[in-house]
């Protein structure tokens, strides 16, 4: 199965970034709409994202969503290991009978490739911040999207209908 909370968990942030830099309000509506995803699996992944000081996020009516430190000092693998935790990039398979050599020491062998593919995918992420993907984003698009529109979440909800 494949997991979607890390590359769900980047885009909320970055649109939490964007809406910031363009003094726009963020909400777990807002950003369920936009991601066009389950509000529930966002407040979700708000959740690890909030514990570690990612976002910040303000209760009520005018209640909104904002990056808890500035963008520049949040890594992608900040996002990563927040809404990850520990679960491995690859799994392998349990033990078997040792029946040849293949066998008997696939399962060391397959977690060492792991852990080596793992920690290098973290050094790559641990490089990029919020900010030099915002920056990125901006210097590549090719999307000619218009400005996000103001949303509110009475707008969401009619357009829900």
């Amino acid at each position: 199965m494949l997991d979607y909370r890390f590359p769900t968990a980047l885009q909320m942030v970055l649109s939490v970034a964007m809406a910031e830099q363009l003094g726009k309000r963020s909400t777990s509506a807002i950003l369920a709409y936009g991601l066009e995803a389950n509000p529930s699996f966002i407040r979700k992944l708000m959740v690890p994202l909030t514990r570690d000081g990612i976002i910040v996020s303000t209760l009520g009516r005018t209640g909104s969503i904002h990056l808890g430190r500035p963008a520049a000092e949040i890594t992608l693998r900040d996002i990563y290991t927040s809404v990850i935790e520990d679960k491995k990039l690859w799994a392998s398979r349990p033990d078997v009978a040792p029946r040849c050599l293949v066998s008997a020491n696939l399962c060391w062998y397959f977690k060492s490739i792991a852990e080596e593919a793992e920690e290098a995918s973290l050094k790559v992420l641990e490089t990029r911040t919020v900010a030099d993907a915002l920056a990125e984003l901006k210097h590549n698009d090719t999307s000619n999207c218009e400005e996000l529109p103001d949303l509110e979440l009475t707008d969401l909800c009619k357009k829900g209908r």
